[in-house]
């Protein structure tokens, strides 16, 4: 054998070892990230609505909507996910609502590729409490410099796309799932 045949038999029998390794290794970890993704959401439900004891998950025209129950199993909220881009990529965040979706209690933010150590103070609780409480009977404003008023939160400095970015998924999913539950009850 010449020393080319003995080069790409010897890289063709290590890509097909790594490939089979790379398989096994997806095989394995697949189902841990999809577990550990479902106590993500699971957990950011009882994030948003503090007072939740127990929630059920409602498909809703093809929207995963969480019903959420207190201790004496009254319903006290809804919490939704949501994602649109970002500064940097994709943000995924749940949303949790009062019974008549016009408050918001909480966020929590799932996924972001934002910049660190300014979009990604997104993430940081003195961003996620302006949301807490907030009466969003409209869509919610966004104000950089100003001390916000009702319906309105203050944007991070030096992170105003994505603190609009937050607040544009927010706005849109809180409109969708309104119509959704509306249709659904």
């Amino acid at each position: 054998m010449n020393k080319i045949t003995k080069m790409v038999l010897t890289l063709t029998i290590l890509g097909l070892i790594s490939g089979m390794v790379l398989s096994l290794v997806a095989n394995y970890a697949d189902p841990l990230i999809k577990q550990n993704q479902q106590e993500a959401l699971r957990e950011a439900v009882f994030f948003v609505l503090p007072s939740t004891e127990s929630y059920e998950t409602s498909n809703i025209d093809g929207k995963e909507v969480y019903r959420c129950y207190n201790s004496a199993d009254d319903l006290i909220g809804y919490a939704f996910t949501g994602s649109g881009g970002g500064y940097q990529g994709t943000i995924e965040l749940m949303v949790g609502v009062g019974t008549e979706l016009e408050e918001i209690k909480g966020i929590q933010i799932l996924a972001s590729e934002e910049t660190p150590g300014l979009g990604g103070k997104i993430r940081g609780e003195s961003f996620k409490n302006q949301f807490r409480g907030l009466e969003a009977g409209q869509d919610i404003g966004l104000v950089k410099s100003e001390e916000p008023e009702q319906g309105e939160i203050q944007a991070i400095t030096g992170a105003t796309i994505s603190s609009r970015a937050v607040v544009n998924i927010i706005n849109k999913e809180l409109r969708a799932v309104r119509s959704k539950v509306s249709e659904g009850e």
